[in-house]
């Protein structure tokens, strides 16, 4: 069974970047990624899907270079595409492009939020989104990181009926029934395995996390992918050309902040909870 994603979930990331050979050479090296060129051969831009273990990981895509630092896109998933455009104007965000059909995968719009920050909107068709998350080499969470938590939060919660929980040490974004959808389909014990390591309650629904940006950091959607050892992880990203900028523990994780070698920034992070 497809792993699937409800309206107002987020479902898929990528990055567009000027040379997709190197980025393929870093990402399959740093998390042991196979890729399937999606996009038909000769076409003006390649698109790749990244895949871990068979399954449909992230999206690596070609860019002319303009001179902006390459990112990692997040994607909410949504039932029309031309209906959820809509509502990004009207809650005071704006469409960049789109709606557009991405071949037979789905139909995609690019946005940006009241304050800058550009995320992406994503109406299935063969391609329901990211197929493995939560595992050593795959997509674990996406994070706003804001100028204004506050204000953001109510852009979010607006179009796309998320709930939002402080949990004393970062605010959580929530699909309500999220969990649920996932027991469902392809996580049966979901609810039981979250209980055993005492995860704060509704985090079975959680689609996200919400911060401050930090001093001189620029807003912005902020992906974090999935390691078995942090301190190999980084290692392995400084071989492959890439850069460490920070680490950081809390008592969930163990992360290392990482540029690539074309800038791009992303998180690594190790699930190690204390005790």
């Amino acid at each position: 069974m497809p792993r699937t994603y409800p309206a107002g979930v987020t479902s898929w990331v990528d990055i567009e970047c000027p040379d997709t050979e190197a980025a393929v050479a870093f990402y399959g090296g740093l998390f042991g990624w196979t890729f399937e060129l999606a996009t038909p051969p000769g076409g003006p831009a390649r698109y790749f899907i990244a895949q871990l273990d068979g399954l449909d990981a992230a999206g690596i895509g070609e860019a002319a270079p303009s001179g902006e630092q390459p990112q990692w896109h997040t994607y909410v998933a949504v039932d029309d595409a031309d209906a959820a455009a809509a509502r990004i104007g009207g809650a005071g965000g704006r469409v960049l492009a789109g709606p557009t059909d991405a071949g037979e995968g789905g139909r995609s719009v690019r946005c940006a939020d009241p304050f800058g920050v550009t995320f992406r909107l994503w109406q299935a068709r063969r391609r329901p989104g990211v197929q493995v998350v939560n595992t050593p080499g795959a997509w674990n969470f996406s994070d706003l990181h804001a100028a204004d938590p506050g204000a953001s939060a109510g852009f979010y919660t607006e179009v796309f009926g998320w709930s939002i929980d402080d949990l004393g040490f970062g605010s959580m974004f929530r699909v309500p029934g999220y969990g649920d959808h996932l027991a469902a389909t392809v996580d049966p014990s979901i609810h039981e395995r979250l209980a055993d390591v005492s995860a704060p309650p509704g985090f079975a629904d959680a689609i996200g996390w919400l911060a401050a940006a930090r001093p001189g950091e620029e807003p912005h959607w902020h992906v974090t992918f999935a390691v078995a050892d942090r301190d190999a992880s980084a290692e392995r990203a400084e071989l492959l050309g890439g850069t460490v900028l920070d680490r950081a523990e809390n008592e969930w994780t163990r992360e290392a902040l990482v540029r690539d070698p074309q800038g791009a920034v992303f998180t690594a992070s190790q699930f190690a909870p204390a005790g």
